[in-house]
C-alpha cells in the first residue's frame, strides 16, 4: 500500500468535480501508484488527500467502480481490480456500427476510448464491422452500437441462440444492454428549464424508433405531467436523423415565431442543439433571455458556442469500457443476466439557460409540432 498521499485536484473547467477525482484515482493506478489487487484508503482519507468532500469523492468511487477498475467488497474495502487472464487467452470481440456512423465524431471517438482501455485490460481483440458486412465467425461476442430493433431481430435471426451479445447504447427485449439512462436524463432536463420558471417547453429529439429517443420521449411526457404542465404547453418534435431536414427546420422556425412559443427548447442531441440556434439566431430570439436551450452531449466546442451550451455529458467513455468489460464477463464467465446496465448523465449548466423574460405569457402554442396529448 504506497504510503505517500494523492495530490489535491483541482475542477476542470466545465466539468464536475468528481470527474477530476476520478481521473486523479486512473493517473495513480496508470503510473504505478496503487496496483491492481491493492485496497484503497478509507473515502475520508482519499477526500482528505484530494482536498475535495466526501459526496466527491464516494462519486468519483462509483464512477471507477460502474467502469469495472474497482470493486467494492462489503466489510473488507474498495480494491484495485486485477485484470490480467493468468490463461494468457484472448478474446476476440466485434463491434457492429451502423454505415453512417464516423469514428471521427465525439460520439463514437469517446466510446471507442473507453472500449480500447477496456481491450487492452482485458486481453480482447476489437474487430469494428458495420451491419452490412459479413461478420466474422470467430469471434466470441458482438456489441451492436445504436442498433435499429429490426437489426437486432435480424441479427438474432442468422446467430445461434448461445451468441453472446451486447447492445450499446440501446435497448431491446431480452436483450443485454448497456446504455445512459434516458429517462433520467430527460427528466432532469425537464426539472431543470421548470425550476427556472419555464412553463412551456419543447422537446426536439430524434429518429423514434431509436430505443433512447423513445425513452425520452416518454420520459418527458411523464415528467410533465408530473410537474403538472398542461399538456399543450409541453411539445414535442421528432427529427428523423441526429440533424434537422429542411422540413423539420421550417416546422421549428414556425414554432419559435409563434406568438405562443415555447419558452425552452431541449435538444436531444448536439447538432439539434446547433439547429436550434440557428433557428433562434435567424429569428432574432436572443439566448437565454427569450428562449433557454438544453442539449445532449458535451463535445469541447460547446463552451465555444454563444452562449456556452447547458447540455448533458454523458458517460461515453464508462460506457464503452463497461460494454467491453461486461461482454467479457458473458463469455468467460457464463453470464445470463438479461438486465440493461444504465449509466447516469450530468448536467452541466452554463449561459445559454435562464429565467424566461418577465414579458412572456403562457397559453397554446401553434400546431407545428405535436401536441403531448396527441
Amino acid at each position: 500500500m504506497p504510503t505517500k498521499p494523492l495530490k489535491p485536484i483541482q475542477s476542470k473547467p466545465g466539468a464536475p468535480l468528481y470527474v477530476s477525482g476520478k481521473d486523479a484515482m486512473l493517473e495513480a493506478l496508470r503510473t504505478g501508484h496503487y496496483k491492481p489487487g491493492d485496497r484503497l484508503p478509507s473515502t475520508k482519507s482519499l477526500s482528505e488527500q484530494l482536498a475535495v468532500s466526501l459526496v466527491t469523492t464516494h462519486r468519483a468511487m462509483q464512477e471507477l467502480e460502474v467502469s469495472g477498475v474497482v470493486d467494492r467488497v462489503q466489510g473488507r474495502g474498495t480494491f484495485i481490480k486485477d485484470r490480467q487472464d493468468p490463461t494468457g487467452r484472448r478474446t476476440r470481440l466485434a463491434l457492429i456500427l451502423q454505415a453512417q456512423a464516423s469514428l471521427a465524431d465525439f460520439y463514437h471517438g469517446q466510446l471507442l476510448e473507453g472500449m480500447h482501455r477496456a481491450s487492452r485490460e482485458e486481453n480482447a481483440d476489437l474487430l469494428i464491422l458495420q451491419y452490412e458486412q459479413k461478420l466474422q465467425a470467430d469471434c466470441q461476442g458482438y456489441l451492436l452500437v445504436n442498433p435499429l430493433p429490426e437489426a437486432i431481430d435480424q441479427f438474432k435471426t442468422d446467430h445461434p441462440r448461445d451468441t453472446s451479445l451486447l447492445l450499446v447504447g440501446a435497448q431491446h427485449p431480452a436483450t443485454p444492454s448497456v446504455d445512459v439512462d434516458n429517462t433520467d436524463l430527460i427528466h432532469q432536463a425537464v426539472k431543470h428549464v421548470h425550476r427556472l420558471g419555464h412553463q412551456r417547453i419543447a422537446y426536439l429529439g430524434g429518429a423514434s424508433e431509436l430505443s433512447n429517443s423513445r425513452d425520452r420521449q416518454s420520459g418527458f411526457l411523464g415528467v410533465c405531467r408530473e410537474l403538472g404542465i398542461p399538456a399543450d404547453q409541453c411539445q414535442q418534435l421528432d427529427a428523423e436523423s441526429w440533424r434537422l431536414s429542411d422540413k423539420e427546420k421550417m416546422s421549428l422556425s414556425q414554432l419559435l415565431a409563434s406568438p405562443q412559443r415555447p419558452t425552452a427548447v431541449i435538444a436531444g442531441g448536439y447538432y439539434l442543439s446547433l439547429d436550434v440556434y440557428n433557428a433562434a439566431n435567424t429569428l432574432g430570439l436572443s439566448i437565454p433571455r427569450e428562449l433557454t436551450v438544453v442539449g445532449v452531449d458535451d463535445p469541447p466546442s460547446a463552451t465555444h458556442l454563444y452562449p456556452p451550451l447547458t447540455t448533458f455529458r454523458q458517460p461515453l467513455v464508462e460506457l464503452g469500457y463497461a460494454a467491453i468489460s461486461r461482454i467479457v464477463q458473458m463469455i468467460h464467465a457464463g453470464s445470463v443476466d438479461q438486465a440493461s446496465q444504465k449509466l447516469k448523465a450530468d448536467l452541466i449548466i452554463r449561459e445559454s439557460s435562464g429565467a424566461p423574460a418577465p414579458e412572456s405569457t403562457y397559453g397554446s402554442t401553434s400546431g407545428s409540432l405535436n401536441s403531448a396529448s396527441d
